[in-house]
């Protein structure tokens, strides 16, 4: 079971074919997709697959020849609370089972950075209670060498660039969350574009605040080298403004602002990303009604998520800025973007929201372009 069923079939499912394959035993099992299943042929006895997405409709699942004797969550830390997760579990829990046999459950996750968030703290109440079982397990612990070279190379160079990130992605130590929410050295300054590299892809991000607060947007390029080099910033603030500037003049100043770049730098847009707050439609539909384009409106998850997508480019040593006039209000949004001291002891920190623009632009930019950046699979 996950959290969502939309992510089974290239997760758990395959996960669970592969390791089938790689124990050389496929022509025992059929393998389905409508509904997901792997089924050993002489048993009957398969691997059912579900997501989570309404624990209701799983409180009237049942096999009707034989009974459920292991539950595995993938990906616990998805789950929003223990109750959640439980209410799932006693589903299959209750039935009477043979004299002598139990219901195994099995969870599986990676710790959250913040001590607070439930599953830390609820997996530290079960160590050393009777019938559970705690065990961590790392890449440093893959003794059959299932993974490459080259993923070892960039967990290397994780460790290097940012020591706290790698003992949480690859350690699952849980770090805590610190004041700073990003390591500011990540952030490498350039006079200018790199000689031996080369344009592939041109990305606009921006985050609009219209009358009441600023509105910022970022010109971002991706090289050859896996690269990803902030080229250039535009930012409006109305603050201080007696006259402040009306949604049709802001979208016609970022229009500009792409079409300079783009020809600036020799490449047509691959993504314009925004949010998908209903206050940006504003500026958007004036930009549709000039232009006849819209930006991609980014669908947003929790804060600590989209923070943790920006931490896994920067942990990677690839994030280069033009060391401009223009990008210097990025760089100081970033280096003062801290978490809300009061909020770190709960299991939803926020950050203080303040100045920090161009850190949701970014944030957007990231989320929107997982792929192309290498971050997603």
């Amino acid at each position: 079971m996950r959290k969502v069923a939309n992510t089974i079939e290239l997760s758990i499912y395959e996960q669970i074919k592969w390791a089938i394959y790689q124990l050389h035993v496929q022509d025992l099992f059929k393998f389905t997709t409508s509904p997901y299943r792997i089924t050993h042929k002489r048993t009957g006895t398969a691997f059912y697959f579900s997501g989570v997405d309404d624990p209701q409709k799983l409180k009237s699942m049942i096999i009707a020849k034989g009974y459920v004797r292991w539950l595995w969550f993938e990906e616990l830390a998805e789950f929003s609370s223990w109750e959640e997760v439980d209410a799932v579990r006693a589903s299959f829990t209750r039935k009477r089972l043979p004299t002598g046999v139990h219901v195994i459950t099995y969870y599986s996750y990676n710790p959250p950075k913040n001590p607070y968030d439930w599953i830390n703290e609820w997996v530290a109440g079960r160590e050393g209670l009777k019938g559970w079982y705690v065990d961590q397990s790392t890449y440093l612990d893959d003794t059959l060498h299932l993974l490459s070279d080259d993923y070892i190379d960039e967990i290397n160079q994780v460790k290097q660039n940012d020591y706290d990130y790698y003992c949480w992605m690859y350690g699952g130590e849980v770090i805590g969350l610190g004041t700073n929410v990003y390591n500011a050295k990540l952030l490498k300054p350039l006079v200018d574009f790199p000689d031996d590299d080369y344009i592939k892809k041109l990305f606009f991000s921006q985050d609009t605040g219209q009358q009441v607060s600023a509105t910022t947007e970022i010109c971002v390029a991706l090289t050859a080298k896996k690269r990803v080099i902030l080229l250039d910033t535009y930012y409006y603030s109305p603050a201080h403004q007696t006259v402040k500037k009306a949604p049709s003049d802001l979208a016609t100043e970022l229009y500009e602002f792409e079409g300079s770049r783009e020809k600036q730098w020799g490449r047509t847009a691959w993504q314009r990303s925004a949010d998908e707050a209903t206050s940006d439609y504003a500026i958007d539909h004036e930009y549709y009604k000039k232009y006849g384009r819209h930006w991609h409106h980014v669908h947003k998850v929790e804060k600590t998520k989209m923070i943790d997508h920006v931490q896994d480019l920067l942990a990677t040593g690839r994030f280069y800025y033009l060391d401009n006039e223009a990008n210097k209000i990025f760089i100081d949004e970033h280096q003062k973007y801290q978490w809300d001291g009061d909020s770190l002891k709960t299991d939803k920190p926020k950050v203080v929201k303040v100045d920090d623009h161009t850190c949701d632009a970014f944030q957007y930019f990231v989320l929107d372009n997982l792929r192309d950046l290498g971050l997603k699979w």
